[in-house]
């Protein structure tokens, strides 16, 4: 990626926000980004994935018009680029939106009446993208998207929900925004919030440069065992980007023992917001609990030293703008003194 600098933090956002793109999109197996003859700006060629995460080209001779932002970061991400307008309906929300994008929110038809659509829901809707997790390409959901493609309907799945047991990292994040960019020719509010993720991590490494390299574990409780995320996580990957060292690299279960004998500077606790309508002081007063109540943990020095952190999985996970948000969390824990 390019050098970071402070001066492209999110003004670009703002200018594109209000920006009006217009067109449809359709399938090509050409495989890399084109420009007409005439010098015009489509078509695009983006690469992206089936859903056993086999790469497949995707050509858009428009920007789409009738999109389908289904889960969290399709949301978000549509609302980060000022691409509201180009949403017909949404799907999906683990948790509350931001307040600042409530508006926006309300301009995507949001349905909280179902989690996600169904294929009969999806056709009647006639998209011409259908912005998702991977997941939700199944036979069992929406079919894969070659079904779609058939349909002169598009499909874009946030890389790190591709499925093949492929790492999940930033760069991911980023190439995802990147590509939302150069779907609607909003490149420069992508740019802008790319380099924004970016900068946040070069000015906690530079804040931190002579201090050691801190120890961490990212842990979730989950159904009465306790999930390590480990290197190949995107919160893992944020924790090493950052410099810190995660001790427990491979992803699994782990146990409370474990995590004693680990004894790392700083623990992060994922967690998901029980509804919508929970408040953050309510969901991390639970999941702290789960470690500061028991005294199996009370020997950690991450606790004698008040360094337990809440992460939110939506800050962690195909998290699209909120990216920034869990680079934040996790340079403020690893960090404290010198991101204050």
């Amino acid at each position: 990626m390019k050098p970071i600098f402070k001066s492209v933090l999110f003004s670009a956002i703002s200018i594109f926000s209000t920006a009006t793109l217009a067109g449809c999109a359709t399938t090509s197996p050409a495989d890399t980004p084109t420009t007409s003859a005439s010098g015009d700006y489509y078509p695009i060629t983006i690469t992206n994935y089936n859903y056993a995460g086999e790469e497949v080209s995707l050509t858009f001779n428009e920007a789409p018009n009738r999109v389908l932002a289904i889960y969290q970061g399709s949301i978000e991400t549509m609302i980060a680029l000022g691409l509201t307008d180009h949403v017909i309906a949404s799907y999906g929300l683990d948790n509350a939106i931001k307040p600042e994008w409530e508006d926006d929110l309300a301009l995507m038809k949001y349905n909280e009446n179902m989690f996600s659509p169904d294929t009969e829901t999806v056709l009647s809707l006639q998209p011409d993208l259908i912005f998702a997790w991977g997941s939700i390409f199944s036979d069992k959901k929406l079919k894969d998207v070659d079904f779609w493609h058939d349909r002169n309907i598009n499909t874009y799945i946030n890389s790190n929900t591709r499925a093949g047991g492929h790492p999940r990292t930033l760069s991911k994040e980023y190439t995802d925004i990147l590509n939302i960019g150069k779907i609607f020719n909003a490149n420069e509010a992508a740019t802008a919030l790319v380099d924004s993720m970016q900068y946040e991590i070069e000015a906690a490494l530079d804040a931190a440069a002579d201090m050691p390299s801190q120890t961490a574990l990212l842990i979730e409780f989950y159904e009465g065992n306790i999930t390590n995320y480990g290197a190949t996580s995107l919160g893992g990957d944020m924790i090493t980007s950052l410099g810190g060292t995660l001790l427990a690299p491979n992803h699994g279960n782990i146990s409370k023992e474990e995590i004693v004998a680990l004894n790392p500077d700083v623990i992060f606790l994922c967690y998901l917001p029980f509804s919508e309508s929970d408040t953050t002081d309510v969901a991390t007063e639970i999941v702290l609990n789960k470690l500061l109540l028991d005294p199996a943990f009370a020997s950690l020095d991450a606790i004698k030293n008040n360094r337990i952190h809440p992460v939110m999985l939506g800050d962690m996970y195909a998290s699209g703008p909120r990216t920034l948000d869990g680079i934040k969390i996790f340079s403020a824990g690893l960090y404290p003194k010198a991101t204050n």
